[in-house]
């Protein structure tokens, strides 16, 4: 069955833009180093599932775009290299301890804010608005992901 995600991202890291204009219009969700996000990825998400790309820590935070799954979680690479920010030294390469899966946007969309998000009757449960949620990758109830799309036009 179709799952729906909200994914993430800091502009400066990787923005709606850089999705678009890498190969085929698809990143690796690299740098993930929360538990549950990471459980998100590796036991939650499968291709086609349905992606909210949401741009967090910038001006204007908010979903930007409609993507997809494309790939089966695999190893972060950003684990085991030491020039990465992502580095980390305890994870093995024989046990990866941060996984991944890829990304492809399908649509860059106006940015649907918080603010927007939190006046819609219908996304008052959407999980990215409950106070105190920080997690970098939250799913979407089907019911929040209609309301959404159509929003976007």
């Amino acid at each position: 069955m179709k799952k729906y995600w909200l994914m993430k991202s800091e502009p400066g890291e990787v923005s709606v833009d850089d999705a678009l204009a890498a190969p085929k219009s698809t990143v690796a969700w690299t740098g993930v180093r929360n538990y549950q996000a990471r459980n998100y990825m590796r036991d939650g998400m499968q291709v086609d599932d349905g992606v909210l790309f949401y741009h967090s820590s910038c001006a204007e935070p908010g979903i930007v775009g409609l993507a997809r799954v494309v790939s089966t979680p695999y190893p972060d690479p950003t684990q085991f290299d030491q020039k990465s920010h992502y580095y980390d030294p305890t994870s093995k390469k024989e046990e990866p301890r941060w996984q991944l899966v890829d990304v492809q946007m399908q649509k860059k969309t106006r940015t649907l804010g918080l603010p927007e998000l939190r006046a819609k009757p219908g996304l008052e449960d959407l999980v990215v608005l409950r106070k105190g949620n920080r997690l970098s990758i939250t799913p979407v109830d089907p019911k929040h992901w209609r309301l959404i799309v159509k929003l976007l036009g």
